[in-house]
């Protein structure tokens, strides 16, 4: 009778006491040394903060792929240090070493009596006991493959962890979340063949003892962990599919989801399985669609079929990418350390990166920056890197592929395409299938919209051939889908400024080549300011064919390349939205828009402040300077000028401050400026079209009906600067930003006369400051329509006549019939002559057309006069 009083007050009056339970307050000893053993690894705050959340929201499970002591004791030791919740029971773990001596003889003493009282031993499934802690608060660890786990469920017929919680969770209300953990030890993707050392020593993803132990202690920065997205069981098992299903099919099913969004996340983070450059070439090079083309290829070139494959297999060489993890591994500490040494920061919207990251378990991203240096691939491949997502497959240029550039780029992920394909139709075929591959492969691919890097500062209008073979391949069935991800990547100061301004002024683009990587040493002897990057809510191309109820296979030719060309456009519509504006980019639209030649320090923070009130109103991402302290902004803005010769400053400020101080541009300098202006145009664009529209009225009272006509004009002629918006109509512009200069007092709605208004006194001046916006590009236009007036049609060729512009340009600026030296921009005059061109003007006897645009550019110019 004493000892059994003695055995229940030592089991407290219950048999359940579990091995599986590890208490959150185990020995002194035993934790130090856990806690020293797993401190190397670092948890992101970012993905942590989600289990915060979900505890006071419901019960939390964590879930892994492969059972693991090492993981589970790691989850258990550092998530309870950091104050997150953590797993105190292990389903069907064992954990006995880290048990505290009370506990392990409670456990046996209990299995003991259990024993010699019933015959059967305790078991936590069916006494109820891991429903009851879970009940209590605590959290729980699952594993989804372990050895025999099918013969222990189906065989044995053990309990299935899963089963129980579902059969738990229809029991209660409170939801249960199954949280599935993934623990990486290297960033290096699987390889399709292993090599001797995986064999012997496990591989990345399930790496054994000694390679676990060797990278904890070697390289315990190397480890991390990734949160994938929690499973609500109750919201589960409201899905209409789920209702009528037993629990034990349940059970299979979300096991299965549970492994595939588990590998999807793997992927989402290391990138796809690497096969070898020789099996992806087998691949391609022997598929049925490419051999056909070939097989008709040689008979229409009447060459031997030997010939044809020896081209494609030569042109595969020269486009496919190599993927080395010790070059991107490079790349990423030299990236690093040219952010922390040559800029004062990287900015990046995180929040958005990571829906990207999600979204990618649904098809390849497509990552799709602005262009504005060459360091644009590498900044936004180093923040992949650095924040545990795969680095992409990059479209580069041909032209660098020279040596030694060329094979270190295709070794970090870049392929390489041609200008044009005109003529190369084998090469073209080979280049479409590489591209198939790679989607079906399940790699990102990040590729320039633009076709090059901006030489004035905005967006170049979208270029369609790569997008439309990246819609073709999802048309084939490449991959599930297709994710367009707009990025903007900005700065400060761009590094290649001195040769943009000399390629916009007629210079001729240097090619590149490895003079060019010795002469670029002096870049690194500069500051250059901030990097701004904002990625914009991914596009999912199936959804966006769902919305708009469309089918891709259904398309016609002339369908799907109008939604091509649509998709291009809300690209770079995209990218300009996320743009942030910044301090250089707001001071220099305030200087290049003053009216006079000298002007004073508050005249030019009055520009400032109209233009910030505008951003502000159109919720335009300003940089955090501007958002903080804007004037001490604009003041280290206006230092920078000053010191870079941009502006002078001709007479002093009070003391140490600017105020009061006597400013003039210098002329030389002004098309450097606008490059700088023009990095945040597209947000005034419409305000600009609005405030000329009304200014052409030329009236202090108008309908807002009465500008729709000037502004579908506006819009039409500058169809080539500005990418027009895909969704929105011009009149609903006009009426935003009638409202918009209501809240800023340009404009008062009549008291009586509906749709009508009235322009106040200041507001005349505030029109002007939009509306100069636009007099560089008119004045450009006007220099082509003169030199169009003076020669015959095909009296010269394309290049010629550009010549003929600059020279005719230049002329007008000395003579002074034009008055901003950024007119006399190159890449303006193109777009201009394609424009008229285009519109019917192709040389002097086209009097008609020309007459009209010559009237409406010269009644602008004449309201555009400062």
């Amino acid at each position: 009778m004493k000892i059994r009083e003695w055995i229940n007050r030592v089991l407290k009056g219950t048999h359940n006491h579990f091995l599986c339970y590890l208490p959150g307050k185990t020995g002194f000893l035993s934790s130090w040394i856990l806690r020293l053993f797993f401190s190397g690894i670092k948890l992101s705050r970012q993905q942590t903060s989600i289990l915060q959340k979900l505890r006071e929201k419901g019960i939390v499970v964590f879930v892994t792929k492969y059972k693991s002591e090492f993981e589970y004791l790691f989850y258990y030791t550092r998530y309870n240090q950091a104050g997150l919740p953590f797993p105190e029971i292990g389903f069907d773990y064992k954990v006995f070493a880290w048990q505290p001596l009370s506990r392990i003889f409670r456990v046996l003493l209990s299995s003991i009596d259990s024993f010699f009282q019933s015959l059967t031993l305790p078991d936590p499934y069916n006494s109820k006991y891991i429903e009851e802690e879970l009940l209590n608060g605590r959290c729980a660890l699952l594993s989804l493959v372990e050895k025999k786990g099918f013969y222990r469920r189906f065989v044995k017929e053990k309990t299935d962890p899963i089963q129980y919680l579902i059969e738990m969770q229809q029991s209660i209300e409170r939801p249960i979340y199954l949280v599935p953990l993934l623990m990486f030890f290297s960033r290096k993707p699987q390889r399709s063949a292993l090599t001797l050392r995986e064999i012997l020593f496990g591989t990345e993803e399930k790496p054994g003892k000694i390679k676990r132990l060797i990278t904890l202690f070697k390289n315990p920065e190397e480890v991390f962990v990734e949160i994938s997205e929690p499973v609500n069981i109750k919201n589960y098992l409201g899905v209409r599919e789920n209702l009528e299903r037993s629990a034990e099919y349940q059970s299979l099913v979300l096991r299965r989801d549970l492994l595939v969004q588990i590998n999807r996340h793997r992927q989402s983070t290391i990138g796809p399985t690497l096969k070898s450059r020789e099996e992806l070439k087998e691949n391609i090079l022997t598929n049925d669609r490419l051999q056909s083309f070939m097989a008709n290829y040689s008979k229409k070139r009447d060459i031997p079929i030997q010939q044809a494959h020896k081209e494609a297999e030569s042109y595969l060489d020269e486009i496919a990418a190599g993927y080395n993890s010790v070059i991107i591994k490079i790349f990423a500490d030299l990236i690093k350390w040219i952010i922390k040494s040559r800029f004062e920061g990287l900015t990046v919207n995180y929040d958005m990166l990571n829906r990207a990251k999600n979204m990618s378990k649904k098809g390849p991203l497509i990552l799709i920056p602005c262009h504005k240096s060459h360091i644009d691939y590498l900044i936004l491949s180093y923040i992949l890197y650095a924040n545990n997502m795969p680095c992409p497959l990059i479209a580069a240029g041909k032209n660098l592929s020279f040596w030694p550039i060329g094979p270190i780029f295709r070794s970090s992920g870049a392929f390489f395409i041609r200008r044009t394909f005109k003529g190369a139709v084998l090469y073209s075929k080979v280049f479409v299938e590489y591209i198939f591959k790679i989607l079906e492969e399940g790699f990102n691919v990040e590729f320039f919209i633009e076709g090059g890097r901006s030489r004035t500062g905005k967006l170049i209008l979208p270029k369609l051939g790569l997008l439309s073979i990246l819609l073709n391949a999802f048309k084939d069935g490449a991959c599930d889908d297709l994710v367009f991800v707009p990025i903007y990547i900005g700065y400060d100061r761009v590094l290649e400024e001195s040769s943009y301004l000399h390629e916009i002024e007629g210079g001729k683009k240097e090619p590149e080549s490895i003079l060019q990587i010795i002469r670029a040493r002096k870049f690194l002897k500069k500051k250059y300011g901030k990097i701004y990057v904002k990625f914009h809510e991914p596009i999912s191309i199936k959804d966006l064919l769902a919305k708009n109820n469309l089918s891709i296979q259904d398309m016609t030719r002339k369908e799907q390349n109008v939604m091509t060309r649509n998709l291009g456009f809300r690209i770079i519509n995209s990218i300009n939205n996320v743009t942030v504006v910044t301090p250089h980019a707001l001071v220099a639209s305030a200087l290049l828009n003053c009216a006079q030649k000298r002007f004073s320090y508050d005249h030019l923070m009055y520009h400032v402040e109209t233009y910030m009130n505008y951003l502000m109103s159109q919720d335009a991402m300003l940089a955090d300077t501007l958002v903080f302290d804007p004037v001490r902004a604009v003041d280290h803005v206006l230092d920078a000028y000053i010191s870079r010769k941009f502006i002078e400053q001709t007479s002093p400020g009070k003391g140490t401050r600017l105020s009061n101080a006597q400013f003039k541009i210098n002329e030389s300098k002004r098309p450097i400026l606008a490059y700088y202006k023009n990095n945040s145009i597209a947000f005034f664009i419409p305000a600009a079209f609005t405030a000329l529209s009304i200014l052409a009225k030329d009236a202090f009272q108008f309908s807002a009906s009465d500008l729709h006509s000037e502004y579908n004009f506006l819009q039409d002629l500058f169809k080539n600067e500005f990418a027009y918006n895909v969704d929105k109509t011009p009149e609903y512009f006009a009426r935003k930003n009638i409202k918009t200069f209501i809240d800023d007092a340009i404009l008062m709605p009549h008291p009586t006369i509906p749709d009508t208004y009235n322009l106040t006194s200041a507001g005349f001046r505030k029109l002007k400051l939009f509306s100069a916006f636009l007099k560089p590009y008119f004045e450009s236009y006007w220099i082509v329509l003169q030199c169009f007036k003076q020669i015959a049609q095909n009296s010269l060729n394309t290049k010629d006549f550009l010549k003929k512009i600059q020279a005719s340009g230049n002329r007008m600026y000395r003579n002074n019939e034009i008055e901003l030296k950024e007119a006399l921009s190159k890449i303006n005059y193109n777009n201009a002559v394609n424009f008229f061109i285009a519109h019917g003007i192709k040389g002097s006897e086209d009097t008609g057309q020309i007459k009209f645009y010559a009237e409406k550019i010269k009644k602008c110019l004449n309201y555009l006069r400062l």
